[in-house]
């Protein structure tokens, strides 16, 4: 019997190339179609009846599962996790697609640029202009200063890579340690405090969970060095937004990047609307290359898929 197939991510389902191959192997794909993200009762209808699922941003927690019995197979479209809830699939042995790393290149290229725009004070520059206003702005340099990665996976690690070019001295810190990967590359590992207190430019790469949940509060902040800049293109929910408000307006620190909020689209504009921060709007996977390669792997978790336990997830 074929497997019956539904795409609840919007950008899944509007790509032409995706779809095709999707449909390629699975004719009766049933796609998005409604142009807006499913939630709870919606989302249980629109997969009701399917036995695999693709999802990006969607929650799935036990509830929705207990709803979807025929439902044996989520396949991530993405690579973050923080909104499925693992301990239920496991419970029900409902498998999952996952290729973790995926979309790493896309998010650490935009990781450099936003530190290169904050330190350069691109942002504010660039406001001046469209206000009207012509004056010159002094920045810093990306090269030579200390970088430092809390979260050594699989963007961390590519950020590495990417800041040593600037010759930048990275420091990492991560609850695993990778000695061949630092040694290759000349990384420092230390402790989180030591890395905040040190580095020019702080960025954030971890999972969410109840170990990161506003890791960066007010006291972490308050270590920071004057002037340097925190960036974070993981998941919102890990700097507390309002301590990082209070932070960028006193001076404590020079700037923030953030493409992730812990409300997306915010709730609150205090963070966004002020002129030392670089908002965008979750894009750090969303390179044409990261999307396809993203998809593909969706496509090829499809039938790949194990057990979350059997992935070391949970």
């Amino acid at each position: 019997m074929m497997a019956s197939v539904a795409v609840a991510s919007r950008s899944f389902s509007k790509h032409p190339l995706l779809r095709a191959e999707l449909t390629a192997r699975y004719p009766d794909a049933a796609f998005n179609e409604l142009g807006r993200a499913l939630a709870g009762e919606d989302l249980i209808a629109f997969l009701r009846g399917h036995d695999r699922a693709i999802i990006a941003l969607e929650r799935i927690d036990a509830r929705i599962l207990d709803a979807l019995p025929a439902l044996r197979v989520i396949s991530k479209y993405g690579v973050g996790l923080d909104m499925l809830d693992l301990v239920a699939m496991n419970a029900r042995s409902v498998r999952l697609g996952w290729s973790g790393g995926v979309n790493k290149r896309s998010v650490a290229e935009l990781t450099i640029a936003a530190a290169i725009q904050l330190l350069h004070r691109a942002a504010e520059a660039s406001a001046d202009v469209r206000a009207g206003q012509w004056r010159q702005w002094s920045g810093r340099q990306l090269t030579g200063k200390s970088f430092g990665i809390i979260g050594c996976g699989h963007v961390g690690k590519d950020v590495a890579v990417l800041a040593r070019a600037f010759d930048c001295s990275v420091l990492a810190c991560d609850l695993l340690d990778f000695p061949e990967f630092y040694s290759a590359h000349g990384v420092r590992p230390v402790d989180l405090d030591t890395l905040l207190r040190t580095a020019d430019v702080v960025t954030l790469h971890v999972p969410l969970d109840a170990s990161t949940h506003r890791l960066i509060n007010r006291d972490r902040l308050n270590l920071m060095k004057r002037g340097s800049v925190v960036l974070n293109f993981a998941r919102g929910g890990i700097i507390d937004e309002a301590a990082l408000v209070e932070a960028l307006r006193s001076g404590a620190i020079a700037g923030a990047a953030v493409d992730v909020l812990e409300h997306e689209p915010p709730i609150d504009r205090a963070l966004i609307d002020l002129p030392n921060v670089l908002a965008t709007p979750h894009i750090g996977g969303s390179t044409e290359e990261a999307v396809i390669a993203m998809g593909r792997a969706a496509i090829a978790g499809l039938e790949a898929a194990r057990l979350p336990s059997e992935l070391g997830l949970t």
